[in-house]
């Protein structure tokens, strides 16, 4: 891992490894980390074009931000499969590990008559499996973090888990649900060397394709009037990773008020 020299003590950069870091919120928070002088893992499924762009974006943000020695690798992982869930794991043994940050998700509509056993435990794994099997096999690391708010874990969960829940999803919010569970479990037993905090969010990035009369509604019905942003969500990440010092557990709603509305 490179480091700066400080007299004859080799400092070195924070790391973090952020999951589903190819697009989408995933790619901004690992944007967000190089900005503030981290080193960045970005685990992706596939190692292919869009993930070396990712990289090559994380990079470019690092050098602009004047982190010029930043260290930005790729680990492709299918977090669907324990054995590549155990093998990411294992690949940072011996390593340094500040911060880790569970965006990947699984997230597609089915409606509950046509759901099968393999559909759903898919969403379990990637959903709530992974985080907390990854966050249990990096606890070493990340207790011995030397950051002054020690050691982090972010979880990227969701607003309407909580009860704004809509159709033809049951299977993402059994498991978005779970993960939300794991925040608390996992800050209780992770304590006090590293702390565990989800964020929530509404809407920060619309799906592709996704329906602009449903758009106009949902917005319609959050206060502030707007969708988020995936910039707003890896800033949220961060604080609570870096700076928010003296909260573990925690789940932040970051929805523009959308929970206040039925």
């Amino acid at each position: 891992m490179s480091g700066v020299v400080s007299g004859a003590v080799v400092v070195s950069r924070p790391r973090t490894l952020v999951t589903g870091a190819a697009a989408r919120v995933g790619l901004a928070t690992a944007i967000e980390f190089a900005t503030r002088g981290h080193d960045l893992v970005l685990a992706v499924r596939t190692d292919d074009a869009r993930a070396r762009c990712a990289v090559d974006a994380v990079r470019a943000s690092a050098i602009a931000a004047g982190h010029h020695n930043a260290h930005i690798e790729l680990r492709p992982a299918d977090l669907n499969e324990a054995s590549a869930v155990d093998g990411l794991a294992a690949s940072f043994k011996g390593e340094q590990l500040d911060v880790v940050v569970h965006c990947a998700g699984r997230y597609d509509a089915r409606p509950i008559q046509e759901l099968d056993s393999e559909y759903v435990l898919s969403h379990f794994r990637v959903n709530a499996l992974a985080p907390l099997m990854l966050t249990t096999a990096l606890r070493a690391q990340l207790a011995a973090s030397p950051l002054p708010a020690g050691g982090a874990v972010v979880c990227f969960t969701d607003m309407h888990v909580e009860g704004r829940m809509y159709r033809d999803h049951a299977a993402y919010f059994a498991s978005k649900g779970a993960l939300t569970a794991l925040v608390g479990a996992l800050a209780l037993e992770l304590a006090p060397a590293i702390r565990v905090n989800g964020i929530a969010p509404g809407v920060v990035a619309f799906p592709q394709g996704c329906d602009r009369d449903f758009q106009a509604r949902y917005i319609a019905r959050t206060p502030l009037a707007r969708a988020g942003t995936v910039q707003e969500a890896a800033k949220c990440a961060a604080w609570l990773a870096l700076e928010a010092s003296f909260v573990t557990g925690a789940v932040l709603r970051l929805d523009g008020g959308r929970w206040l509305t039925t």
